[in-house]
């Protein structure tokens, strides 16, 4: 699905199935780094007392809610990327779609929070090269 690219309209509708997803992806992350947090700051604990009696059970219930996130945000990431949406940065949320435009494709940039899709840039300016959609975008017709 690399290669697949959307109408601004196409892209609009995805938007509510890729906030959920991308919110999966987020929540789990922040998992993730919550439970490497508190493994770290038990391995310095241990350090620093020369060693202390260590509630297993939780420790191991953590890891593997750990584990369970690892797949979950592996999994959501994957199935954004099936659909041919490029996830750029799962920290603020931000997502790209590759349109055809005028024989070249342009991404269609969207970040969560966002109303809808209103910015484009190219491959090469990024995120920080966002321009707002013009007529060129709003009319770029379905080239696949």
């Amino acid at each position: 699905m690399a290669d697949r690219t959307f109408t601004l309209q196409e892209a609009q509708n995805l938007l509510p199935v890729l906030e959920s997803l991308l919110r999966t992806a987020m929540d789990g992350k922040k998992l993730i780094e919550a439970v490497d947090n508190e493994l770290q700051e038990l391995a310095h604990r241990v350090l620093m007392s020369g060693g202390l009696l260590v509630n297993v059970v939780q420790m191991a219930r953590r890891k593997a809610e750990r584990e369970k996130a690892i797949h979950r945000v592996k999994d959501t990431l994957a199935e954004i990327n099936a659909i041919g949406v490029q996830v750029k940065d799962i920290e603020i949320g931000l997502l790209d779609f590759p349109c055809k435009v005028e024989g070249r494709v342009v991404l269609l940039c969207w970040k969560l929070g966002e109303q809808g899709i209103t910015h484009w840039h190219t491959s090469s300016e990024g995120f920080a090269g966002r321009k707002p959609v013009d007529e060129r975008i709003a009319k770029a017709k379905k080239a696949n």
